[in-house]
């Protein structure tokens, strides 16, 4: 068994491949060649598995290439690199080296150390054009502020965990989910390391709009029920509202101030229909939440560590026994 390991997910990666090796081998070294690398091949369609599969053993002592069928993406990628390598510690960074490959080094010196369980990194800046970073800013503002309060302002692209949280996040076997949100859900002690993000030098990020949106989405339906909430309040206050509006215009039509036939009748059933339809809505919805919720699958509860004395007890009381036996 490896003390590290490094997970690379793989795609539309074949200009990057060598300079990648390159930064990969000092970080190697650093780790006296204690760390094996994971790359997953995520159904890449350029030459990227090939150049890794020529050029690997020239920079790094251990490694693994996994090619996965098709294209699952980048999480699903990199759970399979997860359950696929051996380190007692393990780091997962994008093969674009947007993330400096030196923080893995700080990253697993943390958790070396045992002061935490988990690392991400957070950004501190980003070398990005203005439109990238703007949008960059929406959608973690949106992911912070809708699905995971304690996400980084950024987002996470480098993290970094032990054994336990490795099989707490295996254990969790559900698709369309968000594998950071899966990495909050588990607890732990949790650190931030602080980073300036480079710009990309070679190639396109595949990250785009209907893939944040979709990643979006697969988070807010697997980690809260806000919207199902919304709907609920809102039928709440608008049955409230739609019963002082039925006061208003009910009084209003017996002072002969509404003159229009059938008026009164036809604006107080669709209110009062509408609300309630809401409102069942949102019921129903929260019963479907909690369906939902028991067919996930989840692990109750996830036990960090166990410090007891058993043992001792039950050696003690098998002392006693036979001393009673003697006599």
């Amino acid at each position: 068994m490896f003390k590290f390991s490094l997970v690379l997910p793989i795609y539309k990666n074949e200009g990057n491949i060598l300079p990648l090796l390159g930064a990969l081998m000092m970080l190697d070294e650093n780790l006296e060649n204690h760390c094996e690398f994971v790359f997953v091949i995520d159904g890449s369609p350029d030459d990227s598995e090939k150049l890794l599969s020529a050029h690997c053993a020239d920079y790094v002592k251990n490694y693994q290439i996994v090619s996965l069928s098709r294209n699952f993406g980048s999480f699903t990628a990199i759970r399979a690199g997860m359950a696929e390598a051996n380190g007692e510690f393990l780091a997962v960074m994008a093969a674009d080296l947007q993330e400096p490959p030196e923080l893995v080094l700080d990253m697993f010196k943390t958790l070396t150390a045992g002061t935490a369980d988990v690392c991400f990194g957070q950004r501190k800046s980003r070398n990005d054009p203005f439109g990238k970073k703007l949008l960059s800013s929406l959608f973690w503002g949106l992911y912070r502020r809708l699905v995971i309060p304690e996400i980084p302002a950024g987002g996470v692209d480098i993290f970094a965990c032990n054994r336990k949280v490795i099989e707490s996040i295996l254990n969790i076997e559900e698709r369309n989910s968000s594998l950071v949100a899966q990495l909050f859900w588990v607890g732990f002690r949790r650190s931030y390391i602080p980073y300036d993000r480079k710009e990309r030098e070679i190639g396109e990020s595949a990250w785009g709009m209907r893939k944040r949106i979709s990643y979006m989405l697969d988070s807010i339906f697997s980690f809260t029920d806000l919207p199902i909430m919304f709907l609920l309040l809102l039928g709440i206050a608008g049955l409230a509202l739609s019963l002082m509006y039925v006061v208003v215009v009910s009084v209003s039509h017996f002072l002969g101030l509404i003159g229009q036939p059938g008026f009164t009748t036809q604006s107080i059933l669709i209110v009062v229909f509408g609300s309630s339809i809401l409102l069942s809505q949102g019921v129903l919805g929260c019963y479907i939440w909690r369906i939902l919720e028991n067919s996930k699958r989840r692990p109750m509860y996830i036990i960090k560590s166990v410090n007891s004395n058993t043992e001792n007890i039950m050696e003690e009381a098998d002392d006693q026994h036979t001393r009673k036996g003697d006599l």
